[in-house]
């Protein structure tokens, strides 16, 4: 670990805080028997310990920890350097905080997932976190396998919240919706023409489901739930799930 607080891609230590070996984010096989690589992860927090911590038991349970970062303009400039699946970001940072990182790396790479890892539960920097981009809220206080857990769901998409904080943030999502939107002329653009299923995946969305639950309530895929996702954000030109729930609550799908 060098002064500034960053490392690259590094060594694997062999034994973590937790004391385990898992296997949540080695290369494994898709349903057509093709392997695939494992999720990329980036990890950035001020102190070092638990910057470390974290990484190793990401590490050790197979994810490919590809940097690290100790504030927030090395993550700014490592991220757009290595390009990970999924950021693991601290709020709380010096030289810029987390959430001016989300927004920032968000902007520029829409397909990037943000984890916020936090001590903090105030619901302020919870909404703002969401607000910035982020798919995710998880406390420090959370466990290894609670955030083994959280770096999968939050590169396959879905929203990942400390129990307790998803109600808040469906609240926000509608809160939101109900304001009014700004628009450039009088007339609303004619909305995109989506397929039955893809508005069936987007109600669901809007009521808060995660892509898991969405995929057992229609006897369909994982997968196929996060392409019909991937299709309407396209669609509609959205960027992330924060802009298509706002999008399907300002048109009532979440009802009924």
């Amino acid at each position: 670990m060098g002064e500034g607080g960053e490392t690259m891609t590094g060594a694997n230590p062999a034994t973590g805080p937790s004391g385990r070996e898992e296997d949540g984010g080695a290369a494994t096989e898709d349903g057509t028997g093709a392997r695939q690589a494992p999720i990329r992860v980036m990890v950035v927090d001020d102190h070092p310990m638990w910057r470390d911590a974290v990484a190793r038991d990401l590490t050790e349970s197979g994810f490919d920890v590809v940097a690290t970062a100790g504030d927030g303009e090395q993550a700014v400039r490592r991220a757009r350097a290595v390009g990970p699946d999924v950021l693991v970001l601290d709020l709380n940072l010096p030289a810029k905080p987390g959430v001016q990182v989300c927004k920032e790396l968000i902007g520029g790479d829409p397909a990037l997932r943000v984890l916020v890892l936090s001590a903090s539960g105030e619901h302020a920097d919870v909404l703002e976190a969401v607000k910035s981009g982020a798919t995710g809220y998880l406390l420090k206080s959370a466990s290894t396998e609670e955030l083994v857990e959280a770096v999968h769901r939050t590169a396959a998409g879905d929203p990942v919240f400390t129990p307790g904080l998803a109600g808040l943030v469906l609240g926000e999502y509608r809160r939101l919706a109900s304001e009014p939107a700004l628009a450039a002329g009088t007339d609303e653009p004619k909305a995109p023409r989506l397929t039955e299923r893809e508005t069936e995946v987007l109600r669901l969305v809007a009521k808060g489901l995660s892509y898991k639950q969405i995929a057992e309530r229609l006897v369909i895929s994982h997968r196929t739930v996060q392409n019909h996702v991937q299709n309407t954000l396209g669609k509609l030109h959205l960027h992330n799930r924060v802009e298509l729930v706002r999008y399907a609550i300002e048109r009532g799908l979440d009802a009924g």
